[in-house]
């Protein structure tokens, strides 16, 4: 195993954000940076920019909603699954797969699921028993696996800075909590949390009532390793500076760094 570090970000629209992006690579350089919510097609993909500072791409999006990517710094992603098994009429852009720096990485963007209940509420539970579902042949492997992303899940009250203002909100059902415990259940490590057991740790603020200036965050973006991996996770943390920017994304990049050796 060699170091790495491996981060998520969700972009929220990467033609509108492209500089900010660029700007996070270049100053923070993680190995494998997963993105979610590109809000753009494929064709729109701007693969030539991240070539121009080291980093090679793959991308699943589609026009105006959703679209999720891998980066590899000095290296080209190799995919193994776009999109989830399950349900073959399902078309919107979440899941992507790839093995990279000697980790398959599966990038996923799960449903928001608002407003609850109704369709999309409905949607983002079957999507979840999907992911579910199809994490517990990686969670398995021998080989070394992280499922990055936006979850769309505070998985706790610990994970808000106050619920009572988001109990109806798709992000805290009790059916959203469930799933995404199902899932840590199979035996994935929550990377944040391992380390920071006692600390409330946000990746997200919302742009209304002075959340961001007020650190009135949630935490619903999660790197989840399996057994072959969790052993050399070192050090996790949010590079929260990004949010201040002008023309920020809502979300703040969440990056892990991997030791050469297991943790004794």
């Amino acid at each position: 195993m060699k170091a790495l570090k491996i981060a998520t970000f969700n972009i929220n629209g990467l033609r509108a954000r492209l500089p900010n992006l660029l700007q996070w690579l270049e100053r923070e350089r993680p190995d494998i940076a997963c993105l979610q919510e590109l809000k753009a097609a494929d064709g729109q993909f701007p693969a030539a920019d991240f070539e121009a500072i080291g980093y090679g791409t793959l991308h699943h999006g589609q026009p105006s909603w959703n679209g999720v990517a891998i980066l590899a710094r000095d290296a080209q992603p190799l995919e193994s699954r776009r999109g989830l098994p399950g349900d073959d009429s399902d078309t919107q852009s979440r899941y992507l797969e790839a093995a990279v720096h000697g980790v398959l990485v599966g990038c996923l963007y799960l449903p928001n699921g608002n407003p609850q209940p109704g369709p999309k509420f409905d949607y983002k539970l079957a999507w979840f028993e999907r992911l579910i579902q199809h994490a517990q042949a990686l969670q398995a492997s021998d080989h070394p696996v992280v499922l990055a992303g936006d979850y769309n899940v505070v998985p706790t009250d610990f994970d808000i800075y106050n619920p009572k203002s988001w109990l109806k909100d798709a992000l805290l059902q009790p059916e959203s909590r469930d799933a995404y415990q199902r899932l840590l259940a199979q035996g994935w490590t929550d990377a944040v949390r391992h380390l920071y057991p006692d600390e409330q740790v946000f990746t997200f603020w919302d742009y209304f009532r002075q959340h961001w200036p007020r650190n009135c965050g949630l935490r619903i973006d999660h790197l989840l390793l399996n057994p072959a991996l969790a052993p050399y996770l070192k050090n996790a943390g949010v590079d929260a500076w990004v949010r201040n920017e002008e023309h920020a994304s809502d979300h703040a990049p969440v990056w892990i760094e991997l030791g050469t050796r297991k943790r004794r």
